[in-house]
């Protein structure tokens, strides 16, 4: 009876394709909710006591230690939905200070029908394009706007190449790639697991994120020495993509020639009820390195603005999502 009634939270998060359900602790109570397309909305209010036996029976699905609760851990197993397709849970666990635990459980899809997930198909096209090549394919978005599923995709277009995914934490099981997990008190960062992998003569490497110049600086490297890298890195918008990796010390001369494209990408709620990927799409020869050198120029494009226009007349998205999103 209790499993099922688990299950059913989960179904039902997953039915409506929920990004995220979040366990929250309140005073006398637990609630359950689920962000679907932007928007939170609670599934239930549960007892204290009836919330932590959920969290501790999918902390024991997840692997996660029982008798830890304030200290932050994460794990994953996978789901699979009413048509047995496989959902990725990748969870969070972290506990406040009068020792009530919460726990975060992301959602993440298995994809295969990606042309129906995107405004524009040629955005797809051309990143599949140049995903053929070698050297350096970045993205930027928010937390939740589905970059890793989008470099999962481009990399699982590719044949007969050896394919390494370095990420904190692993969020797509992919038992064909080699999938790495950081882990700092082990001494695996990134940048020491990049060092050590290119030992093992990769062809393509996912490095889920750059986070420090020492992981910019190998994640370059590799780039030169002939790997076609997909990775991502926190800023607002492709400009700022650029603008913080000549902060973390990388030449410009070295962007030259390892920089492919860099992709802004966001889940965007259409008319219809879901969401799709809209890109901003920028390649090296059309960065302006004077201006960016003297550290202007990181908002958002006009393109991206004329991409959301063309949804919005296409009847694709609403004025009030276009406002929404105009800045990215």
């Amino acid at each position: 009876m209790f499993k099922d009634q688990v299950n059913k939270v989960l179904q039902t998060a997953i039915r409506k394709r929920a990004s995220d359900i979040y366990f929250l602790p309140r005073e006398d109570h637990y609630s359950i909710k689920m962000n679907v397309v932007g928007t939170v909305e609670t599934i239930s209010c549960i007892p204290s006591s009836y919330g932590l036996q959920i969290i501790n029976y999918l902390k024991f699905k997840a692997d996660m230690a029982l008798s830890e609760h304030r200290r932050p851990q994460i794990g994953a197993f996978l789901l699979k939905d009413s048509q047995t397709k496989k959902v990725f849970g990748r969870f969070s666990s972290l506990g406040d200070f009068l020792g009530r635990e919460s726990l975060v459980v992301r959602l993440i899809y298995q994809e295969k029908d990606a042309n129906e997930k995107f405004f524009f198909p040629s955005q797809l096209k051309k990143l599949e394009n140049l995903s053929q090549k070698k050297g350096l394919i970045l993205f930027s978005g928010p937390v939740g706007s589905g970059k890793t599923s989008t470099m999962y995709h481009l990399v699982r277009s590719l044949t007969d190449v050896q394919v390494m995914c370095i990420e904190d934490p692993v969020e797509i099981y992919e038992p064909n790639f080699l999938q790495i997990q950081v882990n700092e008190k082990a001494n695996m960062s990134y940048a020491e697991l990049v060092k050590a992998s290119l030992r093992h003569r990769p062809d393509v490497f996912i490095i889920g994120e750059i986070r420090d110049a020492e992981t910019a600086q190998i994640v370059v490297t590799a780039a030169l020495s002939g790997h076609l890298v997909l990775s991502t890195v926190h800023a607002q918008s492709t400009l700022g993509v650029v603008r913080r990796l000549l902060d973390f010390g990388v030449s410009k001369a070295d962007l030259e020639q390892t920089l492919q494209l860099i992709m802004y990408q966001r889940l965007i709620p259409t008319t219809v009820g879901n969401v799709k990927a809209l890109f901003e799409q920028l390649s090296v020869e059309k960065l302006p390195w004077e201006k960016l050198e003297n550290g202007g120029m990181t908002g958002m494009s006009v393109g991206w603005r004329e991409s959301l226009e063309k949804c919005v007349q296409k009847n694709w998205i609403s004025e009030e999502t276009y406002k929404k999103y105009s800045e990215g």
